[in-house]
């Protein structure tokens, strides 16, 4: 991968190490950095422990702070020896490196905010990078687009969903009434949801005969609904690996609809690209 030349040296060199991995400084630095991004995450785990705060709790706050010091610096660094210093703030990284350590920064002014540091866990999404795992991130960037081009389907399928609970809610407030539990519309839409997705609590149920007729409704309704959004996605999936497969083009016959991962044409035998080359990776770069 071609890095970009700055014409001061430091920026040059500390840019090669911090947003590349061809080099073994590079590599270094990635891997120490997710070394620390574990290692904060657990101490925010560990604090959330009553037990473990209460005996450890200042020296792990005084870790987190060093931390988050660390990770603030390096995100200085970035933003200094970046080529184009705006656009990787306003990049996926760059949003998840301040998002990272905003928290800390904010937390003697909102309770609770500190464990919000838990958005470092987005940044172990490096590890793709690092590892050079490009036909993960073709196969994560494959569902993520099968996933968006179900989103209209998707939401008009859950804003049914929500028009069902609403009414069998309604119905079984009216049916059952306070005095069994179902004190108001918004509780008994709550149960609608627990039931229609077959979770069942069991801390609200029917007591009448038609009540329980309701319930039964709504459950068995549950089961026949549950498999409607996997259809959708898997059916968005196919297509788009069909899309996928499209581009994979036999250089001597010109063919397509080989599989990702077929090194020889299926129709003439020719050798086929390198898998990575055959589509452009994901956009991975902290540029």
């Amino acid at each position: 991968m071609e890095q970009e030349q700055h014409p001061h040296p430091l920026k040059n060199r500390l840019y090669v190490i911090i947003f590349g991995t061809h080099t073994s400084a590079g590599r270094a630095f990635d891997i120490g950095l997710l070394i620390a991004i574990l290692t904060s995450l657990c101490i925010v785990v560990a604090q959330s422990v009553p037990e473990i705060q209460l005996a450890y709790g200042v020296p792990l706050h005084y870790i987190e702070l060093g931390l988050t010091g660390l990770f603030t610096i390096e995100y200085l660094v970035r933003l200094y020896c970046s080529p184009k210093p705006f656009a990787y703030a306003r990049s996926y990284y760059g949003v998840v490196d301040l998002l990272a350590i905003l928290p800390t920064y904010i937390a003697p002014f909102v309770p609770g905010a500190s464990y919000m540091v838990v958005i470092r866990m987005l940044r172990i999404m490096r590890i793709f990078r690092i590892l050079r795992l490009v036909g993960y991130l073709q196969d994560s960037n494959l569902l993520l687009r099968s996933l968006l081009m179900a989103r209209r389907k998707v939401f008009i399928f859950f804003s049914t969903v929500g028009i069902l609970v609403t009414i069998f809610g309604s119905l079984i407030y009216v049916i059952e009434g306070p005095e069994h539990g179902f004190t108001s519309i918004p509780k008994s839409i709550y149960w609608a949801i627990v039931t229609i997705t077959t979770v069942g609590y069991g801390d609200i149920v029917p007591q009448t005969g038609l009540g329980k007729t309701i319930a039964s409704l709504t459950m068995l309704l549950g089961y026949s609904i549950l498999a409607v959004p996997t259809g959708i996605i898997t059916a968005e999936l196919n297509n788009e690996m069909k899309s996928h497969r499209q581009l994979v083009k036999c250089p001597n016959c010109s063919k397509s609809g080989h599989e990702t991962e077929a090194m020889f044409c299926k129709y003439c035998g020719s050798e086929l690209a390198d898998p990575d080359q055959r589509v452009v990776p994901v956009e991975t770069s902290d540029k």
